[in-house]
C-alpha cells in the first residue's frame, strides 16, 4: 500500500481534511494510506515522525497557500527534503493549489500541479470537483508505483527507524486508528451573516472587474457597474450602444434572504430570478443555488464564492453570446 503524505501548513487543516475525505474511497480499496502530523500520539517527537514520513511515504503532496509559502518548515524543511526525493525518483511530490498565490516560481514550479491547469481549489465552482481532480491525480501516481509490496515500501522502513529518536515508541504504521477525527462544526448567525457578506463584496468586485475587460477586449460593448448601496449592485452591458443585459444583484431579499440576482436594473428588488443562499456541511460554509437558472450549475453543488460569482456573470453575459 502507498502511503500519502500531505505537508500542509495549519491554517489549511479545514481544506486538507476535505481532501482526505476525496482520498478516503482509495484508502478503502487497499491503494493508499495516508498521514500527516495530526496523527502523531501524545509523546511521540513532533519532528522526528514528520522527517520520518517525508523520508519513507511514496507520495509527498504539498498542499500550496499563501501560509505554506510562508511557513518556514513547511517551505524549507518539509518541500526541500520532498524535492531532493523526487529528483532521484525516491518519491512522488504533488503541488495541490488550495488557494491562490505566486506558486510559479517556488521550486516545485516546474512539477505537474493540480487541480486541472494549477487553479487553486478555492476558485473552482464547486470545492468538491476540484478536490475530486486532486484525488485522480493521486490515483494515477499510486498505480504508477507499483504493487502494495514494492521494494520502494520495503526499503522504508529502515528509514523510519533511523529518523526515530526511541526504538521503544510504536512506529506511525504500528498505530492502528482512524485519521478522521474531526467533529461536526457549529455555525452560528453570526458566522452565516459574516460568510454572506464577504460572498457579496466578493460577487461585486468579481462584477465590476469582469465587466471592465470584458469591455477592453470587446470595442463593441460598453459596460456601466454601479453599486446602489451597501447590500445592491446594478450592472449593465451595451452593445453598439444599445442596452443588451443588465442585473440588480442584492442581499438579503424580503422573502428568500440570501443573495439574489433579478435581470433587471432598478431599487425595486422584490423579485429575482436565481437565489443563493448560505448553507453548512459539518466542516464549512458555502453558497446554494435554488436552481433557476442553469450554467453547468446544479443545486447539490457547494459553491465557492468565485463559483457563486461566476453564476450570476453567466446568466449576465448569455444575451451577449
Amino acid at each position: 500500500m502507498t502511503t500519502v503524505f500531505f505537508s500542509y501548513c495549519h491554517a489549511d487543516e479545514a481544506l486538507r481534511d476535505q481532501l482526505e475525505r476525496q482520498l478516503r474511497i482509495l484508502q478503502r480499496q487497499g491503494l493508499i494510506e495516508t498521514w500527516h502530523d495530526r496523527r502523531i500520539e501524545a509523546g511521540q517527537d513532533f519532528a522526528g515522525e514528520i522527517d520520518a514520513h517525508i523520508e519513507a511515504d511514496e507520495i509527498i503532496l504539498l498542499l500550496v497557500s499563501p501560509d505554506f509559502l510562508n511557513s518556514d518548515y513547511c517551505y524549507e524543511i518539509e518541500m526541500t527534503r520532498a524535492l531532493e526525493r523526487h529528483k532521484v525518483g525516491e518519491a512522488i511530490v504533488i503541488p495541490v493549489i488550495l488557494r491562490d498565490c505566486l506558486w510559479h516560481g517556488a521550486p516545485f514550479g516546474k512539477l505537474m500541479a493540480t487541480p486541472t491547469d494549477g487553479r487553486p481549489v478555492t476558485q473552482w465552482p464547486d470545492i468538491d470537483h476540484a478536490f475530486r481532480l486532486v484525488a485522480e491525480a493521486v490515483q494515477a501516481a499510486a498505480k504508477r508505483i507499483g504493487s502494495p509490496q514494492s521494494v520502494t515500501k520495503q526499503s522504508a522502513a529502515p528509514a523510519i527507524m533511523q529518523n526515530t529518536q526511541s526504538v521503544n515508541r510504536s512506529t506511525p504504521a504500528q498505530v492502528i486508528r482512524s485519521s478522521n477525527l474531526r467533529v461536526a462544526k457549529t455555525f452560528t448567525d453570526r458566522d452565516r451573516d459574516a460568510f454572506q457578506t464577504e460572498a457579496f463584496e466578493f460577487m461585486a468586485k468579481y462584477f465590476e472587474n469582469s465587466l471592465s475587460e470584458l469591455s477592453a477586449r470587446n470595442p463593441e460593448i460598453d459596460g456601466s457597474f454601479r453599486r446602489l448601496d451597501a447590500n445592491r449592485f446594478s450592472a449593465v452591458a451595451y452593445h453598439n450602444g444599445q442596452s443588451a443585459s443588465r442585473c440588480t444583484v442584492f442581499m438579503g431579499g424580503r422573502h428568500m434572504g440570501g443573495i439574489a440576482y433579478t435581470a433587471t436594473e432598478n431599487a425595486d428588488t422584490n423579485g429575482f430570478n436565481e437565489n443563493l443562499t448560505v448553507e453548512a456541511d459539518e466542516q464549512t460554509l458555502y453558497l446554494r443555488s435554488m436552481g433557476m437558472a442553469h450554467f453547468g450549475q446544479n443545486r447539490d453543488q457547494k459553491l465557492t464564492f468565485e463559483g457563486a460569482a461566476e453564476t450570476y456573470w453567466h446568466m449576465f453575459v448569455k444575451p451577449l453570446q
